[in-house]
C-alpha cells in the first residue's frame, strides 16, 4: 500500500500527518510512503530525515492508495482525490456534513480521526486525546505568560510572593494536562467537572476538586452528558460565586458536534480581579466564556481572554509526533501487512469511516 503525505495547506497549520519515526515503522511493515517536498519543515522535520527513514520525497503524493493529512482537504485538494482512494484526516463530520458529502461524491473512502471509537483497543489511534494533551499543556503556558504575577510561591529578600490560583473547568484529557502543568509551575490548582468519577484523577495530580453540587453522568464515549438548562443555570451561579478568587481560569468543556456550553457569563468576568486570565480551549466551538472571541485574544473588564483555536499547531513537533503515531496505528489496522483490508464488521473501521466507495455516508 502506498501512502501519500502532502504538505498542509490550511492557514497557520504547522503540523504534518506522518513524521520520519512513523515512516520508518510503516516501511518496515510493508508500506511505501511518499512525502511532498517540505511537508514537515514547519514542524522541524527535514526532507533528509524523511529520506533516511525510507520515504520517497517529492513523489506524487496525491496518486497514492491512501492520503493522510491533518486538516480536511481544501477545494483544490478535493479535486485531486480519486474514486476508491483512502483519506485519513480530521474531517469534522459532525459540524461539516457538506464536506463529507463532497468527499462521498468523489467516491473517496474517508476516515475521520475524530470519529475513532473510544474503546480500549483503539486508544493508540485516539488523535483527539493526543492533541488535547498538547492543548492542555500550551494553555497553561499562555496563561502564565499573560498573568502579571508569578505562578509559584517565591520567598525573597523583599518578602514572600503568594502563588497564583488556577481553576481548570473540565477534567478530560486537556483539563488533566492543564492541571498537571499548572502544578509543575507551582500554582495552587483546583479542578471542576460535573462528572464525580474524575474527582480521584484531579486529586491524584495534587489539585483540589471543586464540588459545586452540579453532577452529570459520563457518556459511553467518556464525555460528560449535556446538562439541562436548569443545571447549567445552577452551574453558572456557583461558578460566578467562586471564580473571583482565581487568577487564571482554563476552560475545556465540549460536547462533540454541539456549541460549547456557556459556563462563564460576562457578569462573572466583570467580577474577576484585574489582570486575571481566561484561556478558553472550547473557542473553536464558540467558547465556554460569553466574551470569548474565537481565534483572538481580547481584554474585557481588565481580564485577558485567550480564544486561540490552533494550540496543537503552535507546538508542531510533538503535536505531529503524537498525531503521526495515531495515524500509523490506524493505517496498520486498516492495512495489515501493508495491504488494504477493510473489514466493515470491525467497530474501529466502521466507526471511523464517514464515506465509502459506494458514495453513501457511512452509518
Amino acid at each position: 500500500m502506498r501512502v501519500g503525505v502532502p504538505r498542509e495547506s490550511a492557514p497557520a497549520e504547522r503540523r504534518v500527518a506522518l513524521v520520519p519515526e512513523s515512516v520508518s515503522r510503516l516501511a518496515g511493515a510493508g508500506f511505501q510512503v511518499a512525502v511532498e517536498t517540505g511537508a514537515g519543515e514547519t514542524a522541524s522535520f527535514t526532507d533528509e530525515a524523511y529520506r533516511e527513514a525510507g520515504a520517497e520525497v517529492g513523489g506524487a503524493v496525491w496518486d497514492a492508495d491512501a492520503v493522510v493529512k491533518v486538516q480536511k482537504p481544501s477545494a483544490d485538494e478535493l479535486g485531486r482525490l480519486r474514486e476508491g482512494q483512502v483519506l485519513v484526516a480530521f474531517l469534522a463530520p459532525l459540524v461539516d456534513p457538506d464536506g463529507v458529502e463532497r468527499l462521498a461524491s468523489r467516491g473517496v473512502t474517508a476516515f475521520a480521526m475524530e470519529s475513532i471509537p473510544r474503546i480500549s483497543r483503539a486508544q493508540p489511534m485516539d488523535a483527539l486525546s493526543s492533541q488535547a494533551t498538547v492543548s492542555g499543556y500550551k494553555a497553561v503556558l499562555l496563561a502564565a505568560e499573560r498573568l502579571p504575577k508569578f505562578f509559584p510561591m517565591l520567598m525573597t529578600a523583599a518578602g514572600t510572593v503568594a502563588p497564583a490560583k488556577v481553576l481548570v473547568l473540565g477534567a478530560g484529557v486537556a483539563g488533566l494536562q492543564a492541571i498537571a502543568t499548572a502544578r509543575r509551575l507551582g500554582a495552587v490548582v483546583s479542578g471542576f467537572d460535573v462528572r464525580p468519577v474524575v474527582k480521584e484523577q484531579v486529586e491524584s495530580l495534587g489539585a483540589t476538586f471543586l464540588d459545586l453540587g452540579v453532577r452529570g453522568e459520563e457518556t459511553a464515549g467518556g464525555y460528560a452528558r449535556e446538562l439541562t438548562e436548569e443545571e447549567q443555570a445552577r452551574q453558572q451561579e456557583e461558578l460566578s460565586r467562586v471564580m473571583a478568587d482565581f487568577d487564571v481560569v482554563i476552560t475545556t468543556a465540549l460536547v462533540p458536534g454541539r456549541p460549547a456550553p456557556k459556563l462563564i457569563p460576562a457578569s462573572t468576568v466583570a467580577a474577576m480581579r484585574p489582570g486575571s486570565v481566561i484561556v478558553d480551549l472550547a473557542a473553536e466551538a464558540g467558547g465556554n466564556c460569553e466574551l470569548t472571541a474565537p481565534g483572538e485574544e481580547v481584554v474585557r473588564d481588565h481580564v485577558t481572554i485567550v480564544g486561540f483555536t490552533d494550540l496543537p499547531s503552535s507546538m508542531p513537533f510533538h503535536a505531529s509526533q503524537l498525531y503521526s503515531r495515531n495515524v500509523t496505528a490506524l493505517l496498520q489496522h486498516l492495512a495489515p501487512e501493508g495491504e488494504l483490508e477493510l473489514d466493515w464488521d470491525d467497530e474501529v473501521t466502521s466507526g471511523a469511516c464517514v464515506t465509502r466507495r459506494t458514495d453513501e455516508v457511512a452509518a
